[in-house]
């Protein structure tokens, strides 16, 4: 067997790994259609509504950041469409993974699985960095103040340069990922039910704040609607696609109902509803939100770490929404974080029960049948990247890498409408090959819009897990044990 061949075996898709961590233990099957949709709702709604809505108004689209929800919303209702093709075919929690391993084959997997850390991992630290900023809020308004040692990162991004800030490390960024982690550590249901109790208080507040906002609503200030470009991202459509870029990171998570996929009751018809619904609400939300910021408050005064507060100061009438907003943040950031400590795990778990990633992985909690072992690795990694990192450093590699998974399941799909027309499908995207190819070309539209220094970062990011997977996954992959045993 030559090295390429190996490199492209495909997981048949009717021969999954099991439910169970290889010791018996199964995870349990609890969620409904509203437990995922919340679970959606919640991975989506926080960072992109609460922060980078006005900095992308601010710095590149004017009012017309509208436009970049929208476009940023059709990449997506592509993908969610393909999304919930797949979660019918291969009902396990790899996602995008296990998507890509049965339709693009091994290596093309590992390269999705590993950047998939960047969407669920790497994304909910970036989300933590976001939480300070509202907490230390809620706190001056209550008259608390903590040092700003402890609430910053001891590195900042200046000049394309990272410079010591003196700073120790981002303590409350640290303790919410630190608390969330434990929560995911005793099980699922509980988790959830958090989840659910969540994303029901923090629609309710976005709700709230959209309703009362739209009463003081300048519609002056949305003229003119699409200002005149001021060079080649800010302003104009060149700052409307790369505030598409920007927004995109608001979308991400919408996906995540899939890597529950073995925690659902009945996943061929649970996932399709819970996935496309998620996305759904949130793009109606981020609509009125980002309509109601611009018409409060002129654009380029909406670039702060607090855009949503900033606008409600504006208007003295609204004072009595600021409490609203931090708590809403704080709570919207909260959920983000919470369920990306559910599916990165559960994703490392499918890669462990693969061979690609060592076993503890894979191991199940005999009790909580929750992926404990995984699940304290991995909030340990997202705390410290939490209490090292700025946000500025994270946020682009988080949306460079969900794109790449996003293109492979677009593609996946189509692959397996040709190799295996066969398969029962409960969801079919319809009109697959214009649907899918929109996917694909949307998704790399909002890649080209990306600077050259995100691309370096991410180059290194990707030599990274190529070193691990060449030095440990290609060499204990089950996959092509079997097959070698086979011959």
């Amino acid at each position: 067997m030559t090295l390429l061949t190996r490199l492209l075996a495909r997981k048949p898709v009717d021969t999954g790994n099991g439910d169970d961590g290889g010791d018996g233990v199964q995870l349990r099957r609890t969620l409904g259609p509203w437990g995922l949709t919340a679970l959606g709702i919640g991975a989506v709604i926080g960072g992109g509504i609460f922060v980078i809505t006005g900095q992308a108004a601010a710095e590149h689209a004017g009012p017309a950041v509208l436009l970049s929800f929208v476009i940023a919303a059709i990449c997506c209702s592509f993908t969610a469409l393909c999304y919930a093709e797949f979660a019918t075919l291969i009902p396990m929690s790899g996602s995008s993974y296990s998507y890509a391993y049965a339709t693009l084959g091994e290596f093309a997997a590992w390269f999705i699985g590993w950047n998939m850390v960047l969407e669920y991992g790497v994304s909910a630290s970036a989300v933590a960095v976001s939480w300070t900023g509202y907490f230390k809020s809620l706190l001056e308004h209550m008259g608390l103040h903590l040092p700003a040692a402890l609430t910053n990162a001891p590195i900042a991004f200046q000049d394309k340069h990272l410079v010591a800030t003196g700073a120790l490390f981002n303590l409350p960024a640290v303790a919410i990922v630190l608390a969330l982690t434990w929560l995911c550590y005793v099980g699922i249901r509980e988790s959830s039910g958090t989840n659910t109790a969540i994303v029901i208080l923090k629609v309710s507040l976005i709700i709230i704040v959209i309703v009362a906002g739209w009463h003081y609503v300048d519609p002056h200030l949305w003229h003119p609607f699409i200002p005149p470009a001021q060079g080649p991202e800010k302003y104009g459509w060149g700052g409307i696609m790369r505030a598409a870029t920007l927004v995109f990171f608001a979308y991400i998570g919408f996906e995540a109902t899939s890597t529950a996929a073995q925690e659902a009751k009945n996943p061929q018809r649970d996932l399709p509803i819970g996935t496309i619904a998620s996305l759904v609400i949130c793009t109606v939300l981020y609509i009125g939100m980002a309509a109601v910021l611009t018409g409060l408050l002129p654009f380029n005064m909406l670039g702060t770490a607090e855009p949503v507060v900033t606008a409600v100061a504006a208007h003295p009438q609204l004072n009595w929404l600021r409490w609203l907003v931090e708590i809403g943040a704080l709570l919207g950031l909260s959920s983000v974080v919470l369920v990306m400590i559910i599916a990165q795990p559960r994703i490392f778990m499918i890669m462990g029960r693969d061979g690609m990633l060592p076993p503890v992985f894979s191991k199940l909690h005999p009790r909580y049948r929750t992926p404990h072992i995984n699940t304290l690795i991995t909030g340990a990694g997202i705390a410290l990247l939490a209490a090292v990192f700025p946000l500025d450093v994270l946020g682009d590699l988080v949306s460079m890498g969900t794109l790449l998974a996003f293109v492979a399941v677009c593609a996946g799909v189509l692959i397996l409408r040709r190799t295996r027309p066969d398969l029962p499908r409960t969801f079919r995207v319809p009109w697959a090959g214009v649907t899918c190819t929109l996917g694909v070309l949307s998704c790399l539209m909002l890649l080209y819009w990306e600077n050259w220094y995100n691309w370096t970062l991410m180059g290194l990011w990707t030599l990274l897990g190529f070193a691990i997977y060449f030095g440990y996954g290609y060499r204990h992959s089950l996959l092509r044990k079997a097959t070698q045993a086979s011959r």
